[in-house]
């Protein structure tokens, strides 16, 4: 490959990396977090545990018990983000749209914890939709794509040293070879 290319290939290495700096640097943070997600409690609540693994309480059960947690702010079934069912656990998951997670017992409809869960804002911040839906489009979806020909310039200009080495080895004990038989 000719130096004008090995430049050119540099140059785009150098400037795409600067490009993608911030957003990848972003990515990169959040995705280690969400990495140990179920090892931290910071960032998501550990799942608790209920007497049995029959559920014997109604969804209206769930909201009367969800209302009563001063932090939710749950007043109707639009304050309600999800439901998460672990029936195998005994529990199901209120999580409120500002982010506060319920553990309700599904047998006694007792409330076994009640914390702010971060998983999701950091899902947001990792895939981009927290600034705006847009920017997982144009921002980070175009910066995935500069991380992957940086990775494959990067390779080529790692392993370009070794591929240069071997070849002028070649030409050398070429030439050496000619020499003798002459």
């Amino acid at each position: 490959m000719s130096w004008h290319t090995r430049r050119d290939l540099r140059k785009i290495h150098r400037w795409g990396g600067a490009l993608i700096a911030l957003p990848f640097l972003l990515v990169s943070i959040t995705g280690l977090i969400l990495q140990v997600k179920k090892e931290v409690d910071w960032v998501q609540p550990p799942s608790q545990t209920g007497i049995s693994t029959v559920p014997s309480i109604s969804f209206d059960d769930i909201l009367t018990v969800s209302k009563t947690v001063p932090e939710s702010d749950i007043t109707s079934w639009d304050d309600i983000d999800r439901l998460d069912v672990r029936p195998d656990k005994g529990i199901v998951k209120v999580r409120a749209v500002n982010r506060w997670e319920i553990q309700i017992d599904t047998h006694t409809a007792e409330v076994l914890q009640v914390a702010y869960r971060r998983s999701e804002l950091l899902e947001s911040l990792h895939d981009g939709s927290w600034f705006h839906d847009s920017a997982k489009l144009w921002v980070f979806l175009p910066s995935g794509l500069i991380v992957t020909v940086l990775w494959i310039t990067g390779i080529y200009l790692f392993f370009l040293p070794y591929v240069a080495k071997k070849k002028n080895r070649r030409t050398l004990e070429k030439r050496k070879a000619a020499t003798d038989r002459s």
